[in-house]
C-alpha cells in the first residue's frame, strides 16, 4: 500500500509543534508493518538545508499564484538512504523565507499563505493523480491540518487534464480544529478551484474560503488525534462552527490517539540529560532536577517538589490559571520552572511572578528542545492545564520519564493519564493527576493533591512506576491507521 503524507512540518527538519512530532514518527511506524508512506514537505530553508542531495522529478512552474516562468520544482530524497523518503516542494518565491513557516517578521500570518499552501495542496493532488514523475502513485493521500486541507477539493475538482483519472483515497487529520486557514472569498479562483465549489457543503465557512473545512467536507475518512476530541468537537463547545459538519460525518470520523517517538524520547537512552534513568533507577532524576533548578535560576532544594510547564504561553493552553494558582504553589513550597513563548500579556504576567519569587519561580521565553528533555527528566509534576487539547504530546513525554503529569481533563489529556485516586492507587493504574472543570478552584485542588502524594515517597514511586509502564508509542495507532487506510480501499470507488 503507497501512502503520501502531506504536512506542513515534519520533526526533524521544521518544527513549531505536536504536527511535527507526528509526522515525523508516525510513517517510520507504518513503513514498519509495510507501507511504503512517503511525505510531501515545503521547501523551507531550513528543510533544504539539512538534505544534502535532492533530485528533481517534476516541474512545477505554473501553479497558481506564480508567474509562469517562476522556478517551482518538486524534489526527492535519493531512495536507498533507510529514512522515510521524502519530497520536497522547492517554490523559492513562496518558501524561501527565514523564520517562522506561517508569520512574517510581524509576527503575523504570511499575506500569501492561502498560496504558500494552496500550491502544498495542489501539488499533492498531482502527485496522487499523475504520480512523482518516477513511477510513484499513491493509493491514499493522508493530509494533515488546514494547510493541507485543499489536497481532497483538488482531488473531487480535478483541474485539467487529469478529469477522469483514478482518484486516491484521501484521509484528512484534525491536529486542532481551532486552526482552520480562512482567506477571502475572491481567493477560490486564484487557487484555480471551481466557483461551484465554494458553497456551505463546500469550501464555503461564513463568507470566506476555509482550507481546513475543505478536508471536512470533501476528503473520504476524517480523523484526529483522539478519542475523546473526536466526541468533544461534534459539540459546540469545542466544534468552532464546525460541530454540524462534524455530526454529519460522524460515521467518516474516528479518534486515534497519538504516540511519541519512543526512542527519541527514552530517559534509558537521551542523550540530553546529565544521568539517564529507567524505572529501577529513578533516583537518577536527581542530577536532571538539578540541571533544572539551576537553568532557571531557583533555589538547589532537592527535595522541594518541582513542577515544570513546556508550552506555548496562551490561554487555550491555561497558563493564565496558573498564573492564578502561583500564590497557593509557592505557599506549600514548591518551584516552578516555564519554558515556553506565547502571549505578550502572558509572558509578561509570567515574568513578574518569577522576579516577584526569587528562586522559586524560574521563567525562560524560549524554545529550547534540550532543556524540554531536561524538564521531563528533572521535574516532578508537568503542569497541562488545557482549556482543550486534542492530543497533548507533552504529558505523554512526562509518563515516559517518570513526572506525573497534571492535566485537565480534556481531550488527549483526558485519554493518556489516568487520576490518582484511592482505587487507582490501590489497583496500580493511577498515572497523574486529572481535574476538571477547567478553572482555577479545580488546578489548586488538584495541585494540593499532587503535594500530598509528594510527600509520600513510596506511594509516589508507584506511581511514577505505573506512568513509565504506560505504552504510549506509536506502535498501536500504526496499526489503527493501517486498518483504515485498508478498509478505504477495500470499499473501492
Amino acid at each position: 500500500m503507497r501512502v503520501l503524507f502531506v504536512a506542513s512540518e515534519c520533526f526533524p527538519y521544521v518544527k513549531t509543534g505536536g504536527l511535527a512530532d507526528v509526522a515525523g514518527a508516525l510513517p517510520p511506524a507504518l513503513r514498519a508493518l509495510g507501507l511504503d508512506v512517503r511525505i510531501l514537505l515545503p521547501g523551507y530553508p531550513g528543510v533544504l538545508g539539512k538534505l544534502d542531495v535532492l533530485r528533481t522529478v517534476r516541474d512545477l512552474r505554473g501553479l497558481p499564484g506564480l508567474p509562469p516562468d517562476s522556478p517551482a520544482r518538486l524534489l526527492a530524497t535519493l531512495p536507498g538512504d533507510g529514512q522515510v523518503p521524502l519530497y520536497v516542494l522547492d517554490v523559492p518565491a513562496f518558501f524561501a523565507r527565514a523564520g517562522s513557516p506561517y508569520l512574517g517578521p510581524d509576527g503575523q500570518d504570511w499575506s500569501d499563505n492561502h498560496l504558500r499552501f494552496g500550491a502544498l495542496s495542489r501539488t499533492a493532488a498531482l502527485v496522487g493523480l499523475d504520480g512523482d514523475g518516477d513511477g510513484w502513485l499513491p493509493d491514499v493521500v493522508h493530509c494533515h491540518d488546514w494547510q493541507a486541507g485543499l489536497v481532497p477539493a483538488y482531488l473531487h475538482y480535478p483541474f485539467w487534464p487529469f478529469a477522469g483519472r483514478r482518484r486516491p483515497k484521501t484521509v484528512f487529520t484534525i491536529h486542532n480544529l481551532a486552526f482552520q486557514g480562512l482567506f477571502p472569498a475572491d481567493t477560490v479562483p486564484l487557487l484555480g478551484l471551481p466557483w461551484e465549489a465554494f458553497t456551505p457543503q463546500g469550501l464555503e465557512f461564513h463568507g470566506k474560503l476555509g482550507f481546513l473545512k475543505a478536508g471536512l467536507a470533501y476528503a473520504d475518512k476524517l480523523t484526529t488525534v483522539s478519542p475523546t476530541y473526536a466526541a468533544e468537537i461534534q459539540g459546540g463547545d469545542f466544534g468552532f462552527g464546525l460541530d454540524g459538519l462534524l455530526r454529519l460525518r460522524a460515521a467518516d470520523l474516528s479518534g486515534i490517539l497519538n504516540g511519541i517517538d519512543m526512542d527519541i524520547w527514552d530517559p534509558a537512552r537521551d542523550p540530553l540529560l546529565p544521568t539517564r534513568y529507567d524505572a529501577t533507577t529513578l533516583e537518577a532524576k536527581a542530577a536532571s532536577k538539578s540541571v533544572v533548578q539551576q537553568a532557571f535560576g531557583l533555589a538547589d532544594r532537592p527535595n522541594a517538589p518541582l513542577f515544570g510547564i513546556v508550552s506555548r504561553l496562551t490561554h487555550q493552553k491555561g497558563i493564565d490559571l496558573v498564573v492564578e494558582a502561583l500564590p497557593r504553589l509557592v505557599s506549600q513550597g514548591a518551584q516552578l520552572a516555564v519554558l515556553g513563548t506565547g502571549s505578550r500579556e502572558l509572558e509578561q504576567a509570567l515574568a513578574k511572578a518569577a522576579a516577584d519569587n526569587p528562586g522559586r519561580v524560574g521563567v525562560r521565553l524560549a524554545y529550547d528542545e534540550a532543556l524540554s528533555h531536561q524538564i521531563q527528566a528533572g521535574c516532578d509534576v508537568l503542569m497541562v492545564p488545557s482549556r482543550f487539547e486534542p492530543c497533548g504530546l507533552t504529558q505523554m513525554y512526562a509518563l515516559r520519564y517518570g513526572t506525573l503529569p497534571l492535566v485537565a481533563r480534556v481531550g488527549g489529556l483526558n485519554d493518556t493519564v489516568t487520576d490518582v485516586t484511592e482505587q487507582t492507587l490501590a489497583d496500580g493504574t493511577g498515572t497523574g493527576f486529572v481535574f476538571a472543570p477547567v478553572e482555577v478552584g479545580a488546578l489548586v485542588r488538584a495541585i494540593d493533591r499532587s503535594l500530598a502524594l509528594f510527600r509520600a515517597p513510596h506511594l509516589w514511586h508507584k506511581v511514577q512506576q505505573a506512568a513509565m509502564s504506560r505504552d504510549v508509542g506509536w506502535a498501536a495507532p500504526a496499526r489503527e491507521y493501517d486498518a483504515l487506510y485498508g478498509g478505504l480501499l477495500a470499499e473501492g470507488d
